[in-house]
């Protein structure tokens, strides 16, 4: 008997039609209109069951929307990025300027228009209605967490989307109760209202014990996870954090070396009550994931420490465009199709000109150079996934513990 399949609408056209959004209708039960258990604790009712249903969630147009805003930039070469040359005639750095700026896949939140970001709105709100007519906790285990990941996921994109531009998330305020995006009430699930941490350290981190599960969760920032291009499911859900946990470690995000001490990124220690009793088992985590040149690190240094966080936003502008921009002008009813510069070329041009930012040019040049040295050093750069997710007759996927 195959399972039954709940489908969380968001469909997408093309590159240049708007994210359009419909209602997804779960046809199960209600769930328990009860948020409390029998010890008052509210977040007992997300506690995986033992009895469970053999049904997933489809999420392919989430994956759709993923694979056309989310920008991928590669492996890491463990190699800082050197702070970029200002523009002509100014001191004035626009675009990113981290080290760090050329780790991390990034969300094209500039080409994010009002339709998309209010489909983004959309879909969030239908998986918070499948999250609310189905007791997740019902779900085989790798459905429940790919839910749990999904759902953190897209709330920081809205989040992030709806309030952009900016350059540090952090420094803004999010969500019903008015805080920072980590702890912003995004979305209500059997009535309580919930934050990204919340989902991490109260409902995933508690429920499962492998360590990689925080490899999963996009914060917004260069400093975090990367977010995949790939939605999760109950299929994939064990080799995509696997995949984002060999990307975290071998980066400078995850693992650098200096002041006579291991750096490692400040999520391991959000991370640390949960899965590492003492620095040895955190040691021993990121070897599993390390490549050759990381494991030697790793052993060669007695102690650890937790390196600076970066936090701006992993987006392509570094949350402001350049104001050096190129309107390239073509025949339309604005005007003759006039080559100019400047905000004049509105007037003159189309009424949609083709606009390059410079700062976002400048990225991607960059990582087009990164990936270049990385293919002539040998390292892969990008990962194939074949299939469509279904198993073979007696064949299931791996069980995230």
């Amino acid at each position: 008997m195959k399972p039954y399949t709940i489908v969380a609408a968001l469909a997408l056209g093309s590159l240049t039609v708007p994210l359009a959004a419909e209602s997804a209708s779960a046809p199960f039960q209600a769930r328990s209109s009860s948020s409390s258990s029998a010890n008052g604790d509210p977040f007992e009712q997300f506690v995986p069951a033992t009895q469970r249903k053999d049904h997933r969630i489809d999420y392919a147009h989430w994956d759709e929307a993923l694979e056309w805003f989310v920008i991928p930039m590669g492996p890491s070469l463990r190699q800082g990025a050197r702070r970029p040359d200002a523009g002509t005639g100014t001191r004035f750095v626009y675009g990113h300027d981290s080290r760090y700026r050329l780790e991390g896949n990034r969300v094209a939140f500039s080409f994010l228009s009002p339709q998309i970001r209010n489909a983004l709105t959309e879909y969030r709100k239908d998986l918070e209605q499948v999250g609310n007519s189905l007791d997740i906790s019902t779900l085989p285990r790798n459905e429940q967490l790919a839910f749990w990941i999904n759902l953190h996921n897209v709330a920081v994109v809205e989040a992030v989307a709806l309030e952009y531009p900016m350059r540090e998330p952090a420094k803004r305020t999010f969500g019903t109760n008015n805080a920072t995006l980590q702890d912003a009430k995004l979305v209500t699930i059997g009535g309580i209202d919930l934050s990204p941490r919340d989902i991490r350290e109260k409902i995933v981190y508690p429920n499962w014990k492998d360590p990689k599960v925080i490899y999963a969760f996009w914060r917004g920032e260069i400093g975090g996870p990367s977010i995949q291009r790939t939605a999760f499911t109950g299929a994939n859900v064990d080799f995509l954090l696997s995949l984002g946990a060999e990307e975290f470690v071998n980066s400078l995000r995850g693992i650098e070396s200096f002041g006579g001490a291991l750096q490692v990124s400040k999520i391991y220690q959000e991370a640390e009550p949960f899965y590492f009793q003492d620095r040895e088992d955190l040691r021993a985590h990121l070897a599993k994931f390390a490549r050759d040149d990381v494991k030697k690190l790793i052993a060669k240094k007695d102690r650890i420490a937790f390196n600076r966080y970066e936090s701006d936003i992993a987006d392509m502008l570094y949350g402001r465009g350049d104001p050096g921009l190129t309107w390239v002008c073509v025949q339309g009813r604005g005007g003759e199709g006039i080559p100019t510069n400047g905000a004049s070329a509105v007037g003159l041009c189309s009424d949609e000109p083709v606009v390059t930012d410079r700062a976002a040019k400048r990225l991607m040049l960059e990582r087009a150079q990164k990936l270049n040295r990385a293919w002539r050093r040998g390292i892969r750069t990008g990962t194939v996934i074949f299939g469509n997710g279904d198993f073979a007759d007696g064949e299931t996927p791996k069980e995230v513990e």
